[in-house]
């Protein structure tokens, strides 16, 4: 069955070129207005992929996301944030509240279906990898999860990404240009930033001693030592 987008766009004539292009594409679509209402289709419809406008009447998206991202049973859900904010903060600001993506009006409606593909093919593929461990970290790309210790780390869909791509070259050192053509699946020019964003939000909650900022370089990860 096709994909499920659900978009929150309180600006008509953007919600509906954008829900044209979608359907176009092959996509099903649930189009909202307004934040509230948006929650309550996140909970009731199930949505694959979540595309949220940032400046909503009444609930804004970070308050949207803010509450997808702290719910158990959306906390996975891939989010794109769609807005007219064009300053770097912004966009940042999005990232650390659990965005994925980040589109910036105007875009071309091509540029927002390709991206929407990139996030649903990374989910996709995750379901036919291996298990992944370094140390007490464990990445099951079929259940989406990873664990530390035991213990279920609450990640947002591109921190899970990044995290699994950082775990399955343990030790190589990669540059931030080459996380985001890897992670994010293309070239985010001038973005470098984002991922320093999304590995600080993941020391946060694995503990900074596994991925290693190498200077001048990028990030690594690196297995803790056997205990003798």
């Amino acid at each position: 069955m096709p994909e499920l987008v659900l978009l929150i766009e309180d600006e008509k004539d953007i919600r509906d070129l954008m829900r044209y292009h979608l359907e176009r594409d092959g996509f099903r679509v649930t189009a909202v207005a307004d934040g509230e209402e948006g929650l309550e289709r996140v909970h009731a419809a199930r949505p694959d992929v979540l595309v949220l406008d940032l400046m909503l009447p009444g609930r804004d998206g970070l308050d949207v996301l803010r509450e997808v991202r702290n719910t158990p049973a959306t906390r996975d859900l891939p989010v794109m944030v769609v807005t007219a904010r064009s300053a770097e903060m912004d966009r940042l600001l999005g990232f650390e509240h659990g965005a994925d993506d980040y589109l910036t009006k105007p875009f071309s409606p091509r540029e927002l279906v390709a991206r929407l593909r990139a996030l649903v093919r990374r989910v996709r593929a995750g379901n036919a990898e291996a298990v992944v461990e370094v140390g007490d970290l464990r990445v099951d790309p079929f259940a989406r999860e990873a664990t530390w210790r035991g213990q279920l780390l609450p990640l947002t869909p591109r921190e899970y990404e990044l995290l699994k791509y950082l775990a399955r070259h343990p030790g190589r050192v990669m540059s931030r240009e080459e996380l985001l053509r890897k992670v994010w699946g293309y070239d985010f020019v001038g973005e470098t930033r984002t991922v320093d964003v999304h590995v600080r939000n993941l020391r946060a909650k694995l503990g900074s001693h596994m991925i290693e900022t190498v200077t001048g370089s990028g990030y690594k990860m690196v297995a803790p030592r056997a205990a003798s």
